[in-house]
């Protein structure tokens, strides 16, 4: 049987990190992967989730068909050549922030749930969520995102449609979410060192 992680085309494990960063057309496939797990939770209340991701990406997809790869190529070059620190029109620069944010919590929310066998997903995400996306959201989108967390569905449900036989469903999640942690890593140190994207 196939699982979810054999229909991707692209994965984190196949983005390429090189000297200048993040490659930004394998990084934006892979999150699309993200974009489409979501739909596994069965769940409307997951749409705004999907809503502010897939908005991100077309920002950045813009901003790479608009520049090309020799200034967009990476996640880093098109941060660097999109405007200057402190310029209001940096779309892109801010899309790519909201989506490191998105990754972060998704990908926190799915270590949870791999180091917690028993622990249901509405948890997982939750707590996830506290731990990320939440300090940045206002009084009014807070509610919106707890309720979302609260839909999660059952965790036997969710690993069921990821695929078959489990513990392969297990390993290729555990590689995809170690992948991805990665690149978060690597997308928050950049932003460390990038004035005035905060």
């Amino acid at each position: 049987m196939s699982t979810y992680f054999d229909t991707l085309q692209i994965t984190y494990n196949d983005v390429p990190i090189t000297e200048n960063g993040i490659a930004t057309v394998e990084f934006m496939s892979a999150t699309e992967g993200v974009v489409a797990l979501f739909d596994l939770f069965g769940t409307a209340a997951f749409g705004v989730v999907q809503n502010d991701m897939n908005g991100n990406i077309a920002k950045i997809r813009a901003r790479l068909l608009e520049t090309g790869p020799e200034k967009s190529g990476t996640l880093e070059l098109l941060v660097q050549n999109e405007g200057k620190p402190g310029d209001k029109k940096r779309t892109a620069t801010e899309g790519l922030l909201w989506l490191l944010r998105g990754l972060e919590f998704t990908s926190k929310a799915l270590r949870r749930s791999l180091d917690n066998p028993s622990e249901e997903l509405s948890v997982s995400f939750t707590k996830a969520y506290e731990d990320s996306l939440r300090k940045y959201h206002s009084m009014m989108v807070r509610p919106i995102f707890s309720l979302a967390m609260k839909a999660c569905p059952y965790r036997k449900d969710f690993y069921a449609k990821l695929g078959a036989p489990q513990d392969r469903v297990n390993a290729q999640l555990e590689e995809w979410v170690t992948s991805l942690e990665r690149i978060v890593r690597e997308l928050q140190q950049f932003y460390e060192y990038v004035p005035a994207t905060r």
